[in-house]
């Protein structure tokens, strides 16, 4: 299990059990917007998951009534037009980037207010478990900018067109319940349950097959880039890499003698 068990550093909890890592966005006098330094860390931070096989599962939540309001504005930055914008958000496309490249599965407990790139958070997540009647405003067009940090990639992936469209050019606020119906939202809980829930999803999928996970998570992913053939060599591939796997005798074992199987996570 990672080292960074039970830490604390401004802006970010770190907490694991029972082999899920669980990443809390703890800003509350900003709204739990995201500094440079904050996402450079839960960057490193999921990077590191990869590599560690105590780690089976990543939850991503907030502290309090803000779940992730996006990226923190330096304070009394006023001139905005002295940022350099090929670069400024860097730190947040590396944070979505490595998220969408994470080979463990991923639950968000959306436990209030999103905006800006806190869509990613909860979005790029596995699983998103979401409080009743929290706000997700898409606040880009309200602040003339572009939207950024890989939004323009990952949701269209996530969300219908039009109603992308709709969110993105409108900015007008949606609920849980709304993202429920358009499939973008797992489920929809009372704001007490969101935490408890999610963390009953990633202990679940902390328990499962890990590597066949990452690899089923992989696949579908690239396959939105990729064609028909690419993707079924991929798919023979994995199955080859798989197939000699503890959790793969294992998962068949179990199956013939008619129990549940017990992975281990490699």
């Amino acid at each position: 299990m990672t080292s960074e068990a039970g830490s604390s550093e401004a802006g970010l909890d770190v907490r694991t059990a029972g082999g899920v890592l669980e990443l809390h966005i703890a800003a509350s006098s900003r709204q739990n917007a995201i500094d440079a330094a904050t996402a450079e860390r839960m960057t490193g931070l999921l990077r590191e998951s990869n590599l560690d096989r105590g780690v089976r599962a990543v939850l991503i939540t907030g502290e309090g009534r803000y779940f992730c309001t996006g990226a923190q504005v330096a304070p009394g930055a006023t001139d905005m037009s002295i940022l350099d914008y090929r670069w400024a958000t860097r730190h947040f496309s590396d944070l979505t980037r490595a998220l969408w490249e994470l080979e463990k599965p991923v639950v968000s407990a959306v436990n209030g207010t999103v905006a800006g790139a806190g869509w990613m958070l909860a979005l790029l997540a596995d699983l998103v478990v979401a409080a009743e009647g929290a706000r997700w405003t898409h606040v880009f067009s309200r602040r003339g900018m572009v939207p950024h940090a890989g939004d323009t990639f990952y949701l269209p992936r996530i969300l219908p067109f039009h109603r992308l469209m709709e969110i993105a050019f409108l900015s007008d606020s949606w609920t849980s319940e709304q993202l429920h119906e358009i499939g973008a939202v797992n489920r929809v809980v009372a704001a007490n349950e969101v935490l408890p829930s999610a963390r009953e999803l990633a202990v679940r999928l902390a328990e499962g097959p890990t590597r066949s996970l990452g690899f089923a998570k992989r696949l579908y992913r690239n396959s939105l880039n990729v064609d028909l053939d690419t993707a079924l060599r991929e798919e023979r591939d994995a199955t080859a890499l798989l197939s000699q796997t503890h959790d793969r005798v294992e998962g068949m074992k179990a199956w013939i003698e008619g129990r549940p199987p017990q992975f281990i996570g490699d």
